[in-house]
Formats: structure tokens, sequence, C-alpha cells
């Protein structure tokens, strides 16, 4: 029986009780801190935490609240511990630890946690990790939680004029740093068109057509890849990807499975490569679309495969 285990069996009533919020608190520690491991080491402390000190907690008060404040707090020690910073945010290139988080484990949250698209596209997660940590966690509780500002000064034992303060500065950050939105496409769900536009992505990147697949793709279309630090800007800076992939002598063959991260289109593809059998899970590719075409491929690896429910091989 591993630790936390020990811990659950001493007191399972509490346990089952904060374990209804874990996937709700996953999601908030989740754009406290940019990646979707860090945000289980996270919750798991965070559980660890509240169950310890769970004689603080007033039976009949808000415990959602009361594991907010455990979470948030959780976090901003991790975030010292680790000492990150984003220098300027030119790109996704500067927030290395940048990882997607799968829809279906979005659409888990209680209706009361629903996710809206807006707050947690990688373009958002990205800005977060630009602000101080102060003003990240007050900016998400404010603004995205829509939590009381006396409440989130208790949380973070601060005092209400200054978390409104740190609400100010923050949303200046982020109405500076956030791209325009365009009017197209901003539901939670994909649309016909957006499906289209990524059934022939999927096709043309199966049978290697440089052609087909660069018409889908806007000439100013940016590619980043966390954790290398290379950021790619227009449709011209993509030819050597194109060559490596697509190429006479590219990496092998390919096979491309739909799925979605951060309520945007993904690829998931799959390489086989020369003298292999099996198709390996070889990246994620999520999707920013932009007036009927993509406007940036954000590129990660395989290592988050499992959390999208895709298998190793194909």
């Amino acid at each position: 029986m591993t630790g936390m285990e020990q811990l659950i069996a001493a007191d399972p009533e509490f346990a089952a009780r904060a374990d209804q919020h874990r996937r709700e608190l996953h999601v908030h520690c989740y754009r406290m801190l940019g990646s979707f491991e860090d945000a289980d080491d996270a919750v798991q402390d965070t559980m660890l935490r509240a169950w310890r000190s769970r004689e603080q907690y007033e039976d009949g008060t808000n415990l959602r609240a009361w594991l907010y404040r455990v979470a948030t707090t959780a976090c901003l020690d991790a975030i010292r511990r680790r000492g990150r910073q984003v220098p300027a945010l030119t790109s996704f290139a500067e927030v290395p630890w940048l990882q997607p988080y799968p829809d279906r484990l979005l659409d888990e949250a209680p209706e009361e946690a629903a996710v809206a698209r807006e707050t947690i596209e990688l373009g958002f997660l990205a800005v977060l990790q630009f602000l101080p940590p102060q003003q990240r966690a007050v900016f998400i509780l404010r603004e995205v939680l829509d939590w009381p500002a006396a409440e989130t000064a208790t949380l973070l034992e601060s005092s209400v004029p200054s978390v409104n303060s740190a609400l100010q500065r923050a949303r200046a950050t982020m109405r500076d740093r956030l791209p325009a939105r365009s009017a197209e496409w901003v539901t939670d769900d994909p649309t016909t068109e957006e499906r289209e536009l990524v059934r022939k992505l999927a096709r043309a990147h199966e049978e290697c057509d440089t052609s087909a697949f660069t018409t889908l793709i806007r000439d100013d279309v940016r590619v980043t890849m966390p954790p290398n630090p290379d950021c790619y800007d227009g449709l011209a800076s993509m030819a050597p990807l194109h060559e490596i992939a697509f190429g006479p002598d590219r990496m092998g063959d390919w096979r491309l499975v739909t799925t979605r991260a951060n309520r945007q289109p993904t690829l998931a593809s799959y390489l086989r490569r020369p003298g292999d059998t099996v198709f390996r899970a070889f990246k994620l590719d999520v999707m920013r679309m932009r007036e009927g075409k993509v406007a940036e491929f954000t590129t990660f690896d395989a290592t988050l495969f499992p959390a999208f429910g895709l298998a190793a091989t194909y």
C-alpha cells in the first residue's frame, strides 16, 4: 500500500469528498503551471496537503474553495522551487515546459467547472506563464473562475486592494500579449469546416503530399516545438521540415489520428521508420486555425499519448 493509499484508508470519507474535485483542481494546477505532468504532481501534493491539514477545514463550509486554496499554494510553492521565468514571450519556444491538455479529460470536469476554449487554449496558457506567479493566481481566480475579490484575498493571504491592483496589471498584460481573436471557429466544439480541414491535413500528411499540405496552411504560419527552442515563422521556413517528413529521403511512413487538445484541433502522428514493421507514436500537432487555414502548429513529442487515450502503436 502506498503512502497516499494509507492516508485514504485512515479517513476514506474525507478522501472521497476531496477526490470529487480532483479533475477541476488538475485543470487549475495546469493553468498555474502550464504543464500537464507538473499538474499531476501538484494535484497529488494538494491531496496530501489537504489530508494532512484536514482538521483546519471547518466541516460544513465550502470544501471546494478550501481545496483551491491548498492547490494554489502548492502551485506557488512549485513555481518558486523551479524558478522558471518567461523572458519576453515572443513565441511558445520560450515556454519549454508547456504541454497540451487532452479535451477528453477537460470534458470530465463538473458542470460548474466547465472549461471554455478561451481559458485553456495554448496561447492563453503561454501568456499566463509570462505573468508573475501572484498575478497569475489572482487572474485565474478572479477572471477565469470568477471568484470575488474578498475570497481571493483570503485565499492568497493578501488584501482586497492588493488583489485588485494585481488583477489590473494582469489584465493589461493579457490584453497586450494575447493575439487578436478571429470571429471564426471560437466555439468549444469543432465546426464542420474545421473537421474537413483537419481531415485534408491528415490525408496530405499520410500521402506525403507537400503541395496539398501547404495549400491548407497560411503564408504567415508559425511552428514551435516545445521544449525545442526553434521557432519557424512563415510557410517558406517550413520547407526543411517538409523535406524531412515528406521528401524522398523522409523519416518513414505516416499514419495520423485526429484528437483535440486545449479545445483546439490536434493530429497525433505515428511513424514507421525504414526497416520497422510498426507505426509508433511520434508527435502531437496542436493547431490554431484562422480564416480557413492553419495559422499555427505547436508540436509536442509522444510523451502524453497515454493521457489522450492514444495507443503506443498504430
